[in-house]
Order: C-alpha cells, then structure tokens, then sequence
C-alpha cells in the first residue's frame, strides 16, 4: 500500500517558498504522492437564498494544474494527484491539455482523480450545466483519453465536438490513469466500467470492505480485473487520536483491495506549513507501519 499526504489546501497558505519546502519535506519523508482538492469558486453563505457547503469563499484553494505544474519542478519522486478535479464544470480539452501539460513536465507523475463535483453555483459561474454532470462526465472521460493517446481526434457527440484536432505535446503516461471519486452506487458502477481507481472517504472496518467487494463484483461484471483497479482511502487524523493511529493504519493495510492512502492533517489547529510536516513526521514516527 501506497501511503501520501493530503496537500492542506485551506491551511497551507500563500508563501510559494513554504510551498515548495512543505512538498519538498514530505518527498524526504518517504511519502508516496501529495493529494490535492479542487474548488475554482467558493460561494458567499450570505447569498440571496443561502448556501451550505464544507467550503465558502473564506477557503483559500490553490488550482491544482497550475500547483502541479510548479510542484513538478520543486520534486522528483513525489506523484501528483488530483483528488479530485470536478471534470464537468470545466471543457474537456482544456483539462487534457493542463493535464498533460503536467504529466510532461513532472515525466509521468501525474493521476487525475475526478468526480461530478456538488456546488451548484460553481457550475453557473463556469457556465457550465449542473443537472446533467453525470452524463456528461462519462463522454469527457472517453474525449480525455483519445486526446492523450493520439495525435488527431475527428469526434463528434452530444456534448463535444473536435473536429481533426489534437494537443501537442501528448503526456508521458498515454493514457494519465483517470481515478473517480463519490460514494453513490451509480458513480461506484460508473468507476468500475470507467475508472482506473476510486477514492472514497470511508473509514477501514468491514461495512467498508463491503462496498469494496461490491465494487469489485461490478468491476469483473464489465469484464475488467480487480486486481488492475486502484483505491485510495483517506487517514483523517482529526478523526483518530494518536493513540489509535498505529491501529488505524493495521486496518487500512488489512483490506483487500486498498493500494493506496493518503494522510490528511487539516482540521487540527495547525498554524504553519512546518507544523504540517511536524505532523507528518509524527505519524512516520509513531504509526511505524507507515514507513512499509
């Protein structure tokens, strides 16, 4: 099992040199990738008819392509994960070409997670329609694939059009793994036709291993193998005291089906990028299955 960090978006601040420092640390500290989320727009609560979300405009959220693309040059080993872009409020060939754009530049370190995305008014201001995201983003999926794998794309389908076109310069990786995130069974069955892996937010036990051999069946009824099929938990340590997080981690690693997990260490009062890091080497330290 693969074990990475959750870029602190909302926390990490504006400082590129404590950018660059924070995603240089945690290259040294052995951790796999850095996991960052995605918001173009945050919405004001005050609105004319109101707004709830985990995210207002007071959340500060760096654009994860142009943050890769600055990361790419800061590391070496450190694989760039989007978790995850929301695919549908943005036009498919631009993301094929950031993305990329990306992947070259950090020689094929690139995973793009997407989902649906669930902030409606995110989606008016990209001019983009909300009601029919989930269509939409099963045609994107197959549009980003032919763009990274071939020079010219004649395609034309309910929502894209590319008429003899390509990117240039195509990705490293042909095609970049594309990993879904959401919980419902319609995105579950979409990812196990679609995805190359799925990125929930359940916590290890066996009501979540149930979901993920459900999800397995669903992969092998579309004639694919779950064994090729990638899935990243999350270790949100606000939710585990650090008493626990050696066992914690035991039961990620005790799950069939896990490949991959990322520390998350927003939500616990820390004040500066290097207290991140001090987190980060805690949990090396104390959860020592964390460095297997």
């Amino acid at each position: 099992m693969k074990i990475g960090v959750v870029f602190p978006q909302v926390e990490i601040g504006q400082d590129p040199g404590a950018i660059r420092d924070y995603a240089q640390a945690v290259e040294a500290l052995g951790y796999t990738h850095v996991l960052a989320f995605d918001h173009v727009l945050g919405a004001n609560p005050d609105r004319p008819g109101g707004f709830r979300g985990p995210y207002t405009h007071q959340h500060m959220f760096h654009e994860p392509f142009v943050l890769f693309g600055f990361l790419a040059a800061a590391t070496r080993r450190l694989e760039l994960v989007t978790g995850i872009v929301i695919l549908p409020q943005r036009q498919t060939a631009l993301v094929a070409k950031q993305a990329a754009t990306v992947d070259v530049l950090s020689g094929g370190r690139l995973r793009l997670g997407v989902a649906v995305g669930w902030n409606a008014v995110e989606f008016e201001a990209l001019g983009e329609e909300f009601k029919t995201r989930g269509r939409r983003i099963e045609e994107q999926i197959e549009v980003l694939r032919a763009l990274w794998t071939t020079p010219l794309v004649k395609l034309r389908s309910q929502w894209h059009s590319i008429p003899d076109a390509g990117i240039n310069p195509l990705p490293v990786q042909r095609p970049i793994p594309i990993w879904m995130g959401g919980e419902s069974e319609v995105v579950l069955r979409r990812a196990a036709r679609l995805a190359d892996g799925w990125m929930p937010h359940f916590r290890p036990g066996p009501d979540a291993q149930a979901v993920v051999d459900r999800l397995h069946g669903w992969i092998t009824e579309a004639g694919r193998t779950p064994a090729n099929f990638g899935i990243e938990g999350r270790m949100t340590l606000s939710q585990v005291p650090p008493g626990e997080w050696a066992k914690e981690l035991a039961a990620w690693r005790g799950m069939r089906g896990i490949t991959h997990l990322c520390v998350h260490t927003v939500g616990l009062g820390l004040k500066t990028p290097d207290e991140h890091v001090r987190m980060l080497e805690r949990f090396k330290r104390d959860a020592p299955a964390a460095s297997r």
